[in-house]
């Protein structure tokens, strides 16, 4: 296994490159403040007649990702579109009938936005789609044990609209609806994941770029995590460029290189990234 360089820059890698699918957090903000680096970063990919995607793990509709972006200041002229695992989820809530418990904090609401669905508890429920922890700045996953017991018991479902375990807020990492949906996964119980690594969110904003370019062309993918970004990069047989300040920041702190060793100990039987990069810039 080869030594892994560190880029400084994304015209490094992008010669070439056609289409480039980019995370949103931890690679555009960290929940709290957007990098403007990254942001023109993207706008001068898309000004040199490339197409971005933004792919997302947020449980919301990709308008509702839209508005916070406009919050944080990072202007629509960044990307092209915005495909998340929001969106997925509706699709799935809107095509399967039945009564829903909604797991996750009020501001993910907008998921079942304009849709027809029969809230019900625990005991009444059909199904249980989880956007996100109740309250992610006081709790943790073992707070919803007991819960997804009850869960089990009676074989719900669970849909994960957030397969993120953690996420950047700030310079803190907060639990995410992934976490939630691996503990009901280990007690057994059945999930079905919508978002990074798995290939429907991929095929979407694929289909969307392509639509928009009128025809294919190189793909080049962008993000923090290993468990999402890369592995879902990898099963689409696509190159990523791997940035190294968002959920590993720890773990790369201080490295300007990787060599075969460190290659194996980050990233293990995963096929490595690309490349790797601290921060997004052109």
């Amino acid at each position: 296994m080869a030594a892994l360089p560190f880029v400084q820059h994304l015209r490094d890698v992008a010669l070439g490159v056609d289409i480039i699918l980019s995370d949103i957090w931890g690679v555009i903000h960290d929940g709290l403040t957007a990098f403007p680096e990254a942001c023109d970063a993207l706008q001068t990919f898309r000004a040199d007649g490339g197409t971005v995607v933004l792919i997302t793990n947020a449980p919301r509709p990709a308008d509702s990702v839209q508005r916070q972006l406009h919050k944080l200041g990072v202007q629509d002229a960044a990307y092209d579109a915005i495909v998340s695992s929001g969106d997925l989820t509706r699709q799935f809530v809107a095509a399967h009938p039945g009564s829903l418990l909604l797991i996750g904090p009020d501001r993910d609401h907008s998921i079942v936005r304009g849709l027809e669905v029969e809230f019900a508890p625990l005991g009444a429920a059909d199904t249980i789609v989880c956007t996100g922890l109740f309250d992610d700045e006081t709790e943790t996953p073992d707070d919803y044990r007991e819960m997804l017991a009850q869960a089990l018991a009676r074989r719900l479902p669970l849909i994960c609209a957030n397969p993120d375990i953690v996420v950047e807020r700030g310079d803190r990492l907060i639990y995410c609806a992934g976490a939630i949906a691996e503990l009901y996964r280990t007690l057994g119980g059945e999930v079905i994941f919508y978002g990074k690594p798995y290939p429907p969110i991929y095929d979407r904003a694929l289909g969307l770029a392509r639509a928009l370019r009128g025809g294919s062309g190189r793909v080049l993918a962008i993000g923090d995590s290993v468990r999402t970004d890369l592995a879902g990069a990898n099963a689409m047989g696509l190159d990523c460029l791997f940035l190294t300040r968002g959920i590993h920041a720890d773990e790369f702190k201080g490295l300007d290189q990787l060599d075969d060793a460190a290659v194996r100990q980050f990233f293990g039987e995963t096929k490595p990234p690309l490349a790797l990069m601290h921060a997004l810039r052109w």
